[in-house]
């Protein structure tokens, strides 16, 4: 049991700190900066939007004050079966948008596979309806193209929130994820990139797979496959806020982690040596699956290895799980940071753990 109990102890702490430790010692032994200079191809903007009419005016005045020029600039949108005004508006916007029409929803994945075939541009450029993008965002992804052994480039998405407590602690985990994304790049290749805001060369493009629900990890994997870099832009900024409303980030995390078991299935060759970024792939985001299992394990074998040591580590462990369920019982109290970082933690883990349910029994949702 004493094993046992290390083991998983080892597991989880490279989980979350070894594998960034290993990261920052690749990256002093060998960087490989990414040669950016100007560079101004012909650009489409590419989103899918589904009952979006709250959030769609907004965004097109957004993109129409990128600081790119217009005549290399486009913008697709597609609407997936939209029951709203979502497609009055994109018909509305004829002048200035490629509007796709979908009658039937297909999902999200087959919504950009239609807009992608309307695109011209020598470079798309992935968008969510949602978030605000930065003016410069669309000139900060394609400067990276002026290096030719990059064949996607991922923004980073700010998460905004006025409150505290567990936010704090989500904000914690996004700035460990900003660290490993920045050390992947500056070592060679971010695994995924954020859905919100990436672009990548037209001729890399791989035709997502109905269904699928990590379109950002599934694209930049098949440009990796095929010999190019992926690359983490931070300068690159889409800004969002962290949901306020009870159990929507919640709900966010177990559809995204649902979609890292789905990958197996749509693409078995990540977890063959066919994948160039294999160890990357499965320290940075397999394992992680793996830790709800881990921490129950660590929890039996510190009941029963004996000894004082392991008690105390056992009583440990029980009040940070107690102090969790308390937190999110009285949200109030995740204002004291310990007891936010607790219930973050936890609930992270339970989405880890819904995600797996999720995935045997079968159920998805191709639209969060």
């Amino acid at each position: 049991m004493k094993l046992l109990f290390w083991s998983c102890l080892a597991l989880i702490s490279y989980a979350y700190f070894g594998y960034a430790a290993w990261l920052w010692f690749s990256v002093r032994l060998r960087s490989r900066p990414v040669r950016n200079g100007h560079c101004t191809p012909t650009v489409s903007v590419i989103i899918a939007a589904r009952n979006e009419e709250v959030n769609l005016p907004a965004k097109l005045e957004n993109l129409r004050l990128l600081y790119y020029p217009p005549t290399l600039l486009e913008v697709v949108v597609a609407s997936d079966g939209s029951t709203d005004r979502t497609a009055s508006i994109l018909r509305d916007q004829a002048s200035h948008v490629v509007a796709v029409i979908l009658e039937e929803s297909g999902g999200k994945a087959h919504a950009l596979n239609e807009a992608v075939k309307q695109a011209t541009g020598e470079v798309l450029v992935f968008l969510d309806a949602r978030q605000f993008v930065e003016p410069d965002a669309v000139f900060e992804l394609t400067s990276c193209f002026a290096d030719p052994t990059v064949g996607a480039v991922s923004g980073e998405l700010l998460l905004e929130s006025s409150g505290g407590g567990s936010q704090d602690a989500l904000g914690i985990y996004w700035k460990i994820e900003k660290i490993i994304r920045k050390l992947e790049s500056a070592s060679g290749s971010v695994v995924g990139v954020t859905g919100a805001i990436y672009a990548i060369r037209r001729e890399l493009y791989t035709e997502i797979p109905a269904g699928t629900i990590l379109d950002d990890v599934f694209v930049p994997m098949n440009v990796v496959r095929k010999g190019k870099r992926v690359i983490f832009q931070p300068s690159a900024v889409a800004r969002d806020r962290l949901f306020s409303e009870k159990g929507k980030e919640f709900s966010r995390k177990v559809r995204t982690l649902t979609g890292n078991y789905q990958l197996l299935r749509l693409a078995p060759w990540l977890l063959s040596p066919a994948n160039p970024l294999l160890f990357r792939f499965i320290s940075h985001k397999l394992l992680r699956l793996l830790v709800p299992l881990l921490l129950f394990l660590m929890l039996i074998a510190s009941a029963t290895a004996g000894g004082a040591f392991y008690w105390a580590i056992f009583w440990f462990q029980v009040l940070f799980y107690v102090s969790a369920v308390f937190g999110t019982l009285v949200p109030s109290v995740k204002q004291f940071k310990p007891v936010g970082i607790a219930s973050t933690f936890v609930m992270l883990n339970a989405a880890a753990a819904l995600a797996f349910y999720n995935f045997a029994a079968g159920r998805k949702k191709v639209w969060l």
